[in-house]
């Protein structure tokens, strides 16, 4: 891909503070830290500042320094709290409410509830700072499997068949399999990871996979199995956004669990760019940017696919994909030619365009 389809401003001659905020209350905590010390190691220092804040499991925001990523206790800096302070936005120490970081520009990498799911954008709204990623609107609707399918369906693009149920609500084993046949895939609606994903077999696995997947969301989904390849697209941008090329996860497993995603090694091997016919590539990168905008998406996402004999259908969004060192959305880009350095500077500036870009709204009725 060449570089030339971007048309970048710089950013500007003065550091920016980059406050990354990592960990959250969710189940992809641990990840997170991953993702964040990936970025912070990767982030241009000529052009940025890093500043890492951890929202712990209680929810209490840590300026935190990188012994944080060995897990020693002096990474503990100081607590903060972000607030908007003169013409800027800045974190202020609990213990001294006079010292303070000014805050130029967030880059969540907040996994699952509460930080993919646009809680934490509203929050960056509220205090008109910049932040890379996906606003309200497009991270909520791409964390809620259910809202996501909809919408996707609706706007003519391939998902697969699927059933919603909620806690209070009676999807039968016998219903399910009318509509959907076996295995089927059963998933909490809102979370991520592949955390409380099961696949179903028989009528046993069903009531206790449901029952798993509930632990974790009070709104679950259940999938047709599509019999096919995993692929996975990175799209960037705002208005204009554009796709990497293609990769592929070819799986030792039935399907890419939490395990095999985190923990068991040589559970999964990543291919990039993906091995696919030349059309097929073209066709998944246009379906990519068709979903990314679809959902109101913005800055990033990762869009996954299933490819197989019965054609290409789209799986899922996801608007904070991991940013790990072998993280699929960096590799992707990495491949098509943006290394993670300038990869996390043209995050910002979208970041930073959008912000430019919502100014000249008005925030008060003129006749």
């Amino acid at each position: 891909m060449a570089n030339s389809a971007l048309k970048w401003k710089i950013l500007s001659l003065t550091k920016k503070n980059l406050i990354i905020l990592f960990g959250g209350k969710s189940t992809e905590h641990e990840i997170s830290v991953l993702s964040a010390e990936f970025v912070y190691r990767s982030a241009d220092r000529s052009t940025f500042n890093p500043i890492l804040v951890q929202i712990d499991k209680s929810g209490k925001w840590n300026l935190m320094s990188e012994d944080a990523f060995k897990g020693h206790k002096k990474g503990l800096i100081g607590k903060v709290f972000p607030a908007p302070f003169g013409k800027g936005t800045y974190l202020i120490f609990t213990e001294n409410v006079s010292k303070k970081i000014r805050a130029d520009v967030f880059f969540p990498v907040l996994h699952g509830p509460l930080g993919e799911d646009g809680t934490v954008q509203g929050l960056f709204k509220m205090l008109d700072v910049p932040f890379v990623g996906s606003g309200v609107l497009g991270s909520a609707l791409s964390m809620d499997k259910e809202a996501s399918k909809k919408l996707l369906f609706q706007s003519g693009l391939p998902v697969c068949r699927y059933l919603s149920c909620g806690r209070n609500e009676r999807v039968s084993f016998k219903r399910a399999v009318k509509e959907l046949g076996l295995p089927m895939f059963v998933k909490p609606s809102s979370a991520g990871s592949s955390v409380g994903v099961g696949k179903v077999k028989n009528e046993k696995d069903y009531y206790k996979m449901k029952e798993e997947a509930h632990r974790y969301c009070d709104k679950i989904i259940f999938e047709e199995f599509v019999e096919g390849r995993e692929i996975e697209c990175a799209v960037l941008g705002n208005q204009e956004p554009i796709a990497s090329v293609p990769g592929e996860i070819v799986l030792s497993s039935e399907f890419y669990s939490y395990e095999a995603k985190y923990i068991l090694k040589d559970a999964a091997e990543i291919v990039f760019p993906a091995d696919l016919p030349k059309s097929v590539s073209a066709k998944i990168r246009s379906l990519a940017v068709e979903a990314f905008n679809a959902l109101y998406c913005e800055g990033m996402a990762r869009v996954d696919f299933f490819f197989g004999k019965r054609g290409i259908y789209i799986n899922e969004l996801n608007t904070i994909p991991g940013f790990t060192s072998i993280s699929m959305y960096p590799k992707l880009w990495e491949a098509s030619g943006i290394g993670s350095g300038e990869l996390i500077g043209k995050l910002v500036e979208l970041a930073f365009e959008r912000h430019q870009n919502e100014k000249v709204l008005l925030r008060a009725y003129k006749r």
